[in-house]
């Protein structure tokens, strides 16, 4: 079973700053259309990046000029790494839009509240240690000298 490759398809490729210049213009218009299409180019880029690396380490044969040989493998992969990601590919762009969804459902409240992490401003006050901390920091300091 063969499949076409579509020209006009909307995954588009990363190296056309024309499609990264549709996807930005899609991203405010549908942002979940836009993020799947985003994790799955970073996946294709990903998977191009692993077979580019899987062959260095297959002998090169003198039967043929190499730099030619190796311009088509290139387009080969990146063909065959973009047709992968938009058929699921490894699970990674799947994996990276729940993620990304995850995080921006989660409240960007500071420390205190969730646990996520802390603000990005300096606070007025300074922070307290978490009273396991201050225990620990006490018995270093009667161990040392």
């Amino acid at each position: 079973m063969s499949q076409s490759i579509d020209i006009n398809d909307s995954l588009g490729t990363y190296h056309d700053f024309h499609a990264l210049t549709r996807l930005r213009g899609q991203a405010n218009e549908k942002p979940q259309g836009a993020l799947k299409q985003t994790a799955q180019q970073f996946e294709a880029y990903f998977l191009q990046e692993m077979m580019k690396s899987m062959r260095k380490t297959v002998e090169k044969s003198d039967l043929v000029e190499q730099g030619t040989v190796e311009f088509y493998e290139e387009m080969m992969d990146k063909e065959f790494a973009m047709l992968m990601a938009k058929n699921g590919g490894i699970g990674l762009a799947k994996t990276l839009e729940a993620q990304i969804q995850r995080l921006k459902e989660v409240p960007s409240t500071g420390a205190g509240s969730s646990g996520q992490g802390y603000p990005l401003n300096r606070p007025d006050t300074p922070m307290s240690l978490k009273p396991s901390a201050i225990q620990a920091y006490e018995l270093i300091r009667k161990e040392l000298p």
